[in-house]
């Protein structure tokens, strides 16, 4: 729903509840172990155009609206209430930082600083032009793993969430992450008003 006034919301980074946590980092654990380059390159591809099409079937006026939607298993309570331009953002800070985290591992460097999930919240200003944005960090991701010889890295860099991970939990990550907005999206495309869609 679309709502007047800012909704009273958990603070960015204030993270999940512990057992959906704990849940995540098991189904993250399988996706590494059972999982290859071709299914997580297959499933980043598949929620990419996904996303695409959701983005293609909605007029610029929704697209840039914000709507408050449930709290979607995996995500914090602080990302209910954007728009789908917001959502892209979000994905186009992430996918940027992947693809740089992924590239420092497989060159054998461990990446400055830490890594928050408060700090890659979208900007609510946020307009159309985020969209080639984020298509270009995308295909950036993608060349980067593509030109990678080996994911599985003897160093690591630490998720938020899921503690340290080589690059190869982190390209495993990725196509996840695309799923749970792609899943974000269509909530939010369900929730605008009808005078909208």
């Amino acid at each position: 729903m679309t709502v007047d006034v800012e909704p009273n919301l958990a603070p960015p980074g204030a993270g999940l509840p512990a057992v959906e946590r704990h849940i995540g980092r098991l189904l993250l654990a399988v996706q590494r172990w059972t999982g290859t380059r071709d299914s997580f390159h297959a499933r980043f591809r598949q929620e990419r155009e996904l996303i695409q099409q959701l983005v293609r079937s909605c007029d610029p006026a929704s697209a840039a609206t914000r709507v408050l939607i449930p709290r979607p298993r995996g995500l914090e309570d602080s990302s209910r209430y954007w728009s789908v331009l917001m959502t892209l953002d979000h994905l186009r800070i992430i996918n940027h930082s992947v693809d740089k985290i992924i590239g420092a591992l497989a060159k054998g460097i461990v990446p400055p600083g830490v890594s928050s999930t408060a700090n890659v919240k979208p900007s609510t200003t946020v307009t159309a032009a985020v969209i080639p944005e984020y298509e270009a960090a995308c295909d950036a991701l993608l060349a980067t793993v593509a030109a990678a010889p080996q994911l599985k890295t003897a160093v690591r860099y630490a998720h938020p969430w899921f503690g340290p991970l080589d690059a190869w939990g982190w390209y495993a990550l990725a196509g996840v992450h695309m799923g749970l907005h792609r899943a974000q999206i269509e909530q939010i495309l369900e929730h605008l008003p009808a005078a909208k869609k």
